[in-house]
């Protein structure tokens, strides 16, 4: 924690003087020139608190109520006009820092006396707000997080060490610009009136996105150690496991220490280290199995009432971690239903614990579609917190830890595959807790991830989004037709591109009117996670220009179109072979995609 608060700081520093926050510089140094001494002060005293609140608190209200994911955006636009205006007007301006220090006085805090604190401190508070969009990867992994967990001291702390080394950049440079402009001290009012109106501007291009313009013309360009200092800072291994700790991903418990004896086959990880590699022959023992902890709803066990290891003792026990838009766990599935019709009578005990990824995943009623859409029949418990998950340290969809009869681990795997090899684990584990499994194997057989596939999972929303086309991709409405978002004419191998209007979440991305996605690949099958709340919606599906064919669509795709109709994994292409094509997809208004996998 210590070690990401520090992240957090030095990170927040370097943002200070990144492109991103040019729109911020300019009205930072103009309006700490004016006023008096604690006048920058209080403007990087409001950063400070409005920032902190933005990330931690706000992202609660807008998640909550599903307000526009640009709603921060937004409010600094707003009040920075107000501002603008107020500084423009200087009789106005006089009589606003007036009521803020009697304000400050009823409130048991010493009057400015005309030293500016407090209308510094009202400035600094909408140059947070319009500084949170420039949060890099630390403190963007923290906000998205933190959307959909339980409020911690340690997000709270991350956020304010952001802010924190932010605010004293500004600071510096806020001392230094009235070092500046102390010859022109007997033109203040002007230069207020000056300030106000850089705000004015300020506001006024965001409202047209010019600062995303500028960023696409200017800033793309530039090499990334100039465009983001922090960035090679915030990519480290040491950073990525800090910010795994604050998430409850920070790997510990038997995961740990079968991590590195356990092979890593085609899995969706939710870390970004690299894979372990070499099985242990012998099963030795990892240690004890944790306990099923912080979970929600349980299904298909009798009354739906909870198990729990300690009762499980006697049976041997094999824990799946899993997700149902994950289409690797998906390819497994049939594997862990034939391993439970054949050898659940011998004392074979599955137990899938459903770990989501996106937030629709969450919802019990989405979970039981999907066990019964897959034919599930073995305990499947809901791990919303991820509880059990960071019990054991995992890292992966989908994880299997095999537990024997005395509730040890003594095997793991992490992905698909090696098939043969886990059913030889349960039989043997089955034979040493005293069953006769006889010579009949389960006979399970399912679709494997092919060869050659070039096209990696592909992310919609900001978060995590990579190889997109378009200069800019960013939480918002769009107009990617526009000429400041329209992607190239050619998609390059591998990546994707939108087309039209759409509204961008952190982690997905919904279709308006005339929404189009482009995305050139290289695989055997297609699939895309789709949602579309309230009601079914369309998408029509195309392939290097025209209507997808029968032989080549997918298993959701019938006549060249999806029906959406429920939150979850869709089969769009399913080919002879591994090929190279582009996939036009016309989605309407209202569905909602999150990302793409292939196999």
């Amino acid at each position: 924690m210590v070690l990401l608060i520090l992240f957090g700081f030095i990170a927040g520093a370097a943002t200070a003087v990144s492109p991103c926050v040019l729109p911020v510089l300019p009205i930072a140094l103009s309006a700490g020139a004016t006023g008096g001494r604690r006048r920058p002060l209080g403007i990087v005293a409001g950063l400070v608190v409005s920032f902190t609140f933005a990330i931690v608190a706000l992202v609660y209200v807008i998640s909550a109520l599903g307000l526009p994911n640009d709603l921060l955006r937004g409010i600094a636009i707003g009040v920075l006009i107000v501002f603008g205006v107020v500084l423009m007007v200087p009789p106005l301006a006089s009589r606003v820092e007036a009521w803020l220090s009697g304000f400050s006085g009823r409130l048991g805090v010493p009057k400015a006396a005309g030293d500016g604190f407090w209308p510094g401190f009202g400035l600094g508070l909408s140059l947070g707000i319009l500084y949170a969009p420039c949060a890099g990867p630390i403190l963007a992994g923290v906000i998205t997080f933190t959307a959909s967990q339980d409020f911690n001291a340690g997000r709270l702390a991350v956020a304010l060490a952001y802010a924190l080394g932010s605010a004293g950049v500004l600071y510096l440079l806020m001392i230094g610009g009235r070092r500046l402009v102390r010859p022109l001290a007997r033109r203040g009012t002007a230069l207020q009136v000056a300030t106000g109106a850089v705000m004015v501007l300020v506001a006024v291009a965001m409202v047209a996105e010019l600062d995303y313009r500028f960023q696409r013309d200017v800033v793309r360009d530039l090499p990334s150690a100039l465009v983001n200092p922090a960035e090679g800072l915030e990519n480290t291994d040491s950073a990525r496991k800090a910010l795994a700790e604050i998430n409850g991903l920070e790997p510990h418990g038997v995961g740990a220490l079968v991590r590195e004896e356990t092979p890593l086959r085609p899995a969706h990880r939710k870390t970004s280290a690299g894979g372990p590699a070499g099985p242990a022959a012998d099963l030795p023992v990892y240690g004890q199995a944790p306990e099923f902890t912080e979970t929600e709803h349980w299904f298909n066990t009798p009354g739906d009432r909870p198990l729990t290891m300690r009762g499980l003792r006697g049976r041997v026990v094999l824990i799946d971690f899993w997700t149902y838009s994950c289409v690797n766990c998906i390819r497994t599935l049939p594997y862990l239903n034939a391993w439970n019709e054949r050898y659940a009578k011998e004392g074979l005990t599955i137990v899938g614990v459903h770990s989501p990824e996106f937030p629709f995943e969450r919802e019990a009623d989405n979970v039981e579609a999907a066990i019964a859409r897959e034919g599930i029949e073995y305990p499947v418990v809901q791990d919303n917190e991820l509880g059990t998950w960071t019990a054991y340290g995992n890292q992966y969809w989908p994880a299997e830890y095999f537990v024997d009869a005395r509730g040890r681990v003594r095997y793991a795997h992490f992905g698909e595959g090696d098939y043969g090899k886990k059913e030889d684990v349960i039989r043997e584990l089955l034979a040493e807790a005293g069953e006769h499994v006889g010579a009949q194997r389960a006979g399970a057989h399912g679709l494997a991830a092919s060869a050659g596939v070039t096209t990696p999972e592909t992310y919609l929303g900001p978060f995590r989004a990579e190889r997109f086309t378009n200069p800019e991709l960013s939480p918002g409405e769009h107009d990617f037709d526009s000429p400041a978002l329209r992607a190239p004419t050619t998609v390059p191998a591998n990546e994707f591109a939108y087309r039209g209007n759409w509204k961008i979440a952190f982690e997905s991305a919904t279709a308006e009117a005339g929404a189009g996605l482009d995305l050139n690949f290289g695989a055997r099958r297609v699939y895309l996670v789709l949602g579309s709340p309230g009601e079914p919606r369309k998408v029509r599906v195309k392939l290097d220009g025209r209507p997808i064919t029968p032989a080549e669509a997918g298993a959701d795709v019938h006549n060249g179109v999806v029906n959406v109709d429920a939150q979850r994994l869709y089969e769009l292409v399913d080919l002879p072979r591994v090929e190279h094509h582009l996939l036009e997809l016309e989605p309407e208004a209202g569905v909602t995609g999150y990302a793409f996998t292939f196999g």
